[in-house]
């Protein structure tokens, strides 16, 4: 918890739905495959890296990453970090917290900000 005090002025952070996640993962979802960052183009790609572990589909990997299921580490390491852009309409103050007008913080719902960044 200290670390996140520490960069809570530099970040934003919060709960998002079933249905950002989904969409994240479509659009701007990517894997770790031989150290290469590879497009989620089909599921055989999950599939086979995966399939072991009843992981077969982007379906499968959207429900461990909301449900925290049981292979939801192995799946983390599997994704790469999403590469996402600037919110259209760029950020109202990234030097105030979320509480206070701004952008940094817990903003306890980041599904607004996040469809204007997919």
């Amino acid at each position: 918890m200290n670390m996140l005090i520490q960069v809570a002025p530099y970040v934003t952070w919060g709960a998002v739905s079933l249905k950002t996640v989904r969409d994240l993962m479509y659009k701007r979802g990517y894997v770790s495959i031989n150290k290469q960052r590879i497009p989620i183009t089909n599921n055989l790609i999950i599939a086979d890296k995966l399939g072991k572990h009843g992981i077969f589909c982007i379906e499968d990997l959207v429900h461990e990453i909301v449900t925290c299921g049981p292979h939801f580490k192995l799946v983390s390491r599997f994704l790469k970090p999403f590469k996402l852009s600037t919110p259209s309409g760029g950020w109202k103050g990234k030097k105030r917290f979320y509480n206070e007008g701004g952008d940094a913080g817990d903003r306890k719902d980041m599904n607004s900000l996040l469809q204007k960044m997919i």
